[in-house]
């Protein structure tokens, strides 16, 4: 079958209150179910899926799922004996997804986006790729956290959890809650690594007291010689200088003489020696008596180098004095040097000299405080950690009190959206457990979301209260209610509709619509009432393959009097119905108006 490459929409939804904290502008999805290959393009806002039963709508979930580290099942694979997805991310450069796929070595394709790919065979084996390249599975599914929610009549990914009912119920209670939680959290760290020091220097007092002797012991031999940063370079350099004194002052003595000459006057063959200060001066004088330019030019050359001359000499002058030839001093410069020597190999890297001396001593003085197992130090501790203890039960108290005051409100709005989406009687509640005297890293109540499907039913935990189409629109509840504080930007929604119609059918397109203006919002639907508050409408069409007598499936994007047709189709069965075509662009105006 030929790729369909579904085209973007002429007249695209404004962006303005749109979430900014990415999409997913593209999707190829290759020999998966009924799907041989399509690529979508996706807009921003509401994007729903329609076409007729078994033509491979939930296909496009699947995918998604996939290519965001879902569970791959190779029994949806083709006869071909391979599947693909591939998907590209728009994200800001600020999100905290860069940051994880630079860390698995992705990199961001030639417009700045993210590439996403997932293949699976037949015989089961899967493969992940990241900005291209291979990654653990693990690793999209460690970014789909914070990516992608999928609520469906299978898969519910995230708020089923009670990890995330706590973290929604915290969400909801606002920042000034948020904020408590984070102190929370790091008094509760502080807590745990103080206890972790105690008990550790508590249990090895033994072992740590004798490697605290040893380090006492190095910092003894250091403190005696005192060495300084270099010194040990500095010595080397005096101690050839000592030893070679004889040798260098005849050295120096010769090249200042040839320079200057004797100053003494002293006669060299009967003759004063001629210098090459002396030497330099004559030519100077020579050249600069002629008024030739030339000649000018270069009498000022020699009289800056008579100038260097004089100038060197004055240095060998200096250094001559400077020499000292005791040995007294040279056989102390020589100890002093084999002590910090002795250091160097004991206490520093290969190549640190005196310096790396310094800074094992730095090391070694910031590990003693510890290994202090003195009862002073560790009355001191014990101290501390029960400080920090207390802390840690304050701020669990105000945090659990939070959650107790925010979960009515949660409650009630749930409930609210849950009413117009022909969940009237439904209930739902906050279950919250404290156990005070088992602090853990976001406080001390286990969180729980209830739900009574109906009067007389019992409150049970969401995900077993609810059948599947209850439990997705329970979810779309709680996401409305969130919409614009939830970080995920890609929402997902598989039917959400089943068992629903007339007046909700077209509150449950509304809510819809109202999420996707933070998120981006992809729903796979057999409604009218939800397709018609779409942003973007893609319609899965299934026809027989002449060739092999295989099933096939492609995808496009309706615009105009093809949505119509669509809609028409869904509302009667038949896209050329005058009356079908009229309820559809009712339905659009309709939407259009209450969006």
């Amino acid at each position: 079958m030929a790729t369909r490459t579904a085209p973007r929409k002429s007249s695209p939804a404004p962006e303005t209150g749109r979430s900014t904290s990415g999409r997913l502008t593209e999707l190829r999805i290759r020999g998966l179910g009924a799907i041989d290959d399509v690529t979508l393009e996706l807009g921003p806002g509401l994007t729903v899926v329609t076409g007729e039963t078994g033509a491979g709508k939930t296909m496009v979930v699947t995918g998604l799922t996939l290519l965001f580290g879902g569970r791959a099942d190779p029994g949806r694979v083709r006869a071909s004996g391979r599947a693909g997805v591939e998907g590209r991310l728009e994200l800001p450069p600020g999100s905290p997804v860069w940051e994880r796929a630079a860390d698995a070595g992705a990199d961001p394709d030639d417009d700045g986006s993210l590439i996403l790919a997932r293949t699976v065979s037949a015989g089961g084996r899967s493969r992940a790729y990241l900005g291209g390249r291979s990654v653990p599975v693990g690793v999209v599914a460690e970014l789909s956290e914070s990516l992608l929610a999928v609520h469906g009549q299978t898969d519910q990914l995230r708020l089923s959890r009670p990890a995330e009912q706590r973290r929604a119920l915290d969400r909801y209670a606002g920042a000034p809650h948020l904020e408590l939680l984070e102190r929370y959290r790091e008094a509760h760290q502080r807590w745990r690594a103080l206890s972790a020091d105690l008990d550790r220097r508590r249990g090895q007092a033994r072992e740590l007291a004798q490697a605290a002797d040893v380090l006492r012991h190095g910092l003894e031999e250091i403190a005696a010689v005192a060495p300084e940063p270099g010194e040990d370079e500095a010595l080397d350099t005096q101690a050839k200088r000592l030893s070679d004194a004889d040798a260098l002052r005849s050295a120096a003595d010769e090249a200042r003489l040839a320079l200057v000459g004797d100053l003494t006057g002293d006669l060299v063959g009967g003759e004063v020696a001629q210098d090459a200060t002396a030497a330099l001066s004559t030519a100077e004088r020579a050249l600069a008596s002629s008024d030739d330019p030339t000649l000018v030019m270069l009498a000022q050359d020699l009289a800056d180098a008579v100038a260097v001359v004089s100038d060197v000499s004055a240095q060998l002058s200096g250094y001559v004095a400077d020499l000292d030839a005791d040995p007294a001093r040279l056989a102390e410069v020589l100890d002093r040097r084999a002590a910090i020597t002795a250091l160097v190999r004991k206490y520093a890297e290969v190549g640190q000299g005196a310096s790396g001396v310094l800074a094992w001593a730095e090391e070694a003085q910031q590990k003693l405080s510890q290994l202090d197992v003195s009862d002073e130090a560790l009355d001191a501790l014990t101290a501390q950690r029960d400080s920090a203890r207390a802390e840690v039960d304050r701020l669990a108290a105000q945090l659990s009190d939070g959650r107790r005051a925010a979960a009515d409100g949660f409650a009630a709005e749930v409930g609210a959206e849950l009413a117009g989406l022909a969940m009237k009687s439904a209930r739902v509640s906050f279950s919250i457990d404290s156990h005070p005297d088992e602090p853990g890293p976001d406080g001390i109540d286990d969180v729980a979301l209830l739900l009574a499907a109906h009067p007389g039913a019992p409150a049970r935990p969401v995900h077993k209260g609810a059948s599947g189409g209850e439990l997705s629109r329970v979810m779309l509840a709680i996401e409305v209610v969130f919409a614009g504080a939830d970080p995920v930007p890609v929402m997902v929604f598989d039917e959400v509709d089943a068992g629903v119609g007339g007046q909700a059918a077209g509150e449950i397109g509304r809510r819809l619509a109202r999420l996707a203006r933070d998120h981006q919002v992809v729903v796979v639907t057999h409604l009218a009432q939800v397709a018609a508050f779409a942003d973007t409408h893609l319609v899965v069409d299934k026809s027989p393959d002449t060739g092999a007598g295989v099933t096939a499936t492609d995808i496009r994007s309706v615009q105009d009097e093809d949505r119509v047709r669509e809609l028409a189709r869904m509302l009667s069965g038949l896209a050329d119905s005058d009356t079908g075509q009229a309820h559809a662009r009712e339905l659009l105006a309709v939407a259009a108006s209450g969006r």
